[in-house]
């Protein structure tokens, strides 16, 4: 399924397995069962037509949203290698470690406060007819070191915009991992039909506007005062990609 499709249902029954995966990123099989109350038969067929429709993906019992958020690209640097692939719900923890990372110093507002969603809300993948997120990892033997991250308005009359935060860890910064992480999402938006991304940050983090204005942002708005940094208001600058 494609992250711009909105999710639609043949049953209340498909409607509320889907939900429940959706809202845990992945659930054991036979635990859905128990909570949706239904009966095997009613189950086996209303989770056979998520599958078909490629809504839900069954990996040995473990159920979780399915997207096609593309493949896993691999990299090297002067003295390692990388990959960049859609992220999964087992990279949870080191998401968030990543994402704290970056945002230790108070310059990244946005990628913050997703770093709290994701607490929340407990789940990497979200898909239904209010919200959608895409993320991106990049990881150096397995853990974690970067993110990108697209948020996705459901509403029709957002639909042609998304929000993009990215961001690699101090210990692999100046790799060019934080390019090829904003490549990859801006790659997957234009492919999906959106026409313009944004990313919003503090005038105060030179580092990310030097970065974004190098590769094409431009500024489009300030708001003035808008965050609230230890005693100081600071201003944000909005800076988008348009394809």
């Amino acid at each position: 399924m494609e992250t711009s499709e909105r999710p639609t249902f043949e049953s209340e029954a498909g409607e509320e397995i889907y939900r429940y995966v959706e809202r845990h990123g992945t659930a054991a099989r036979h635990r859905v069962r128990e909570v949706t109350s239904l009966d095997p038969e009613e189950f086996q067929d209303a989770l056979e037509r998520l599958k078909s429709r490629g809504y839900l993906e069954d990996d040995g019992g473990t159920l979780e949203v399915a997207l096609d958020v593309g493949s896993v690209e691999a990299y090297e640097a002067d003295d390692f290698e990388y990959v960049v692939r859609p992220a999964q719900q087992s990279d949870f923890e080191g998401l968030v470690d990543a994402i704290r990372d970056v945002t230790a110093e108070d310059t990244y507002i946005v990628a913050e406060s997703i770093a709290e969603q994701l607490l929340y809300e407990d789940t990497v993948t979200r898909h239904n007819k209010v919200e959608s997120r895409v993320f991106f990892v990049a990881a150096v033997d397995g853990e974690v070191v970067g993110w990108s991250h697209l948020d996705l308005p459901q509403l029709d009359k957002l639909q042609s915009t998304a929000q993009l935060t990215v961001g690699v860890t101090s210990e692999y910064q100046g790799r060019g991992i934080g390019t090829r992480l904003m490549e990859r999402a801006l790659d997957w938006a234009e492919a999906n039909g959106y026409r313009k991304v944004y990313n919003s940050v503090p005038t105060t983090n030179d580092q990310a506007v030097a970065f974004l204005e190098a590769r094409g942002w431009d500024t489009e708005g300030i708001r003035k005062d808008h965050y609230s940094i230890g005693d100081e208001y600071v201003d944000e600058v909005m800076l988008a990609y348009t394809f």
